[in-house]
């Protein structure tokens, strides 16, 4: 008889419970999961935690924490998650079958297509104040759907014009569910982006990090 498959396992980070602090679902209560690892190294990054501290757990054993909150949002973050597809695919369908509804934060370097079409997408598309902009995976746009969010981290009016340009060549606005752009924390003043967004009457919509608001910026697990 042919070999049963291996259990899927996942390197996970941290699974919490807290409030989402981005994107159009903020202020909603969300079941986190971090997993390790990231080929990226953004200028601003803010889990770098993430990159290597980890515990390989099986698929099921997660899914069984994730569910046991009782919570109806859930998110998988990184990291950078999709390095992880081979079990991070099956997990997120997995998740929707039991009802939930997923989110998945990425980087937008890797192919978003074989997600669960279930699943909202929260793809970034890296500035050049990100020192990783060459990264960028443009073949991942004509899968974004009304489903799916991009998000600009913004450094600098350098980082803006860039951001407002990928909008308007590309029909962002049109194309997905919401546009992001958020302000690097302690880098820029929020009011700079929101006059600049106002001046263009540019179709997104400006975000803080809630979180960083209500907790300490560098708390972990919220």
């Amino acid at each position: 008889m042919p070999d049963s498959p291996k259990p899927l396992k996942l390197t996970v980070n941290e699974v919490y419970f807290s409030v989402q602090g981005e994107s159009t679902w903020a202020g909603l209560p969300c079941v986190f999961i971090r997993l390790t690892a990231c080929d990226l190294r953004c200028t601003y990054c803010d889990t770098e935690y993430a990159f290597y501290q980890g515990k390989r757990r099986l698929m099921e054993e997660v899914l069984a924490e994730v569910l046991a909150y009782d919570c109806p949002l859930v998110e998988l973050t990184g990291g950078e998650p999709l390095l992880q597809k081979k079990a991070a695919l099956p997990f997120m369908q997995a998740l929707c079958d039991a009802g939930k509804t997923v989110l998945i934060e990425t980087s937008g370097a890797h192919d978003i297509s074989q997600i669960d079409p279930r699943v909202h997408r929260i793809m970034d598309l890296k500035t050049p104040g990100s020192g990783e902009c060459a990264r960028n995976r443009y073949e991942n746009i004509p899968h974004l759907t009304q489903r799916d969010e991009v998000k600009f981290v913004i450094g600098s009016r350098e980082d803006y014009e860039w951001s407002r340009e990928q909008v308007r060549e590309h029909a962002l606005a049109e194309r997905v569910r919401a546009v992001l752009f958020s302000p690097i924390f302690g880098r820029i003043r929020p009011v700079e982006i929101v006059d600049w967004l106002l001046e263009d009457k540019l179709p997104v919509r400006f975000q803080l990090q809630m979180h960083k608001f209500i907790w300490d910026p560098k708390e972990r697990g919220v």
